[in-house]
């Protein structure tokens, strides 16, 4: 379902993109091509000055929550999953190819391109530069938290660009294309 927020911001979600019927998105939200939003999602830019860009070949699964304060953004970039149950709250950007975790929460942070977010994790308040491991049920909230961050393996990139690919299938065969 999609709906106008209190300023009469609507949704533009690309033809291509699938959106659950159980998902919810709100406001000045901009979803691209060949997106992949799963049941009960909720997307939702309502607060005065909010936005929230979803770039093409994102997937958005199960019961994922993307929210943005007041004037300020969300940024989701090309081919990034944000995996079931996550949290990502604005101001936030995620960069392309990235992968958050199930029950992560990524929150005024800006994580760079090629991230792997593992399950349970924290992002507050930081910035993550490309190419970085975040281990599952870590808290990454400080400089130096930040520079413990080893370099993501080909094994992640591997699985992130598997997680891209079988929700672009989903897409077609909910849309009827496969």
């Amino acid at each position: 379902m999609t709906r106008s927020n209190p300023a009469g911001d609507v949704p533009y979600i690309d033809k291509s993109a699938f959106i659950d019927p159980t998902a919810l998105v709100i406001g000045k939200v901009s979803i691209g091509k060949n997106v992949f939003v799963g049941p009960y999602a909720v997307i939702r830019a309502d607060e005065p000055g909010s936005e929230i860009i979803i770039e093409g070949h994102c997937n958005v699964q199960d019961r994922v929550v993307v929210h943005a304060l007041q004037n300020t953004a969300v940024v989701v970039n090309a081919a990034t999953s944000l995996s079931h149950g996550c949290i990502v709250h604005g101001p936030c950007r995620i960069g392309e190819d990235s992968f958050v975790g199930f029950g992560s929460v990524v929150f005024r942070a800006t994580l760079g391109k090629k991230i792997y977010m593992g399950h349970l994790s924290l992002a507050i308040g930081v910035e993550i530069p490309s190419g970085r491991m975040i281990p599952d049920g870590s808290r990454v909230g400080s400089v130096s938290d930040v520079k413990r961050l080893k370099a993501v393996g080909e094994k992640e990139m591997t699985f992130i660009a598997g997680i891209v690919q079988m929700n672009k299938r989903l897409v077609r065969g909910y849309k009827g294309f496969l």
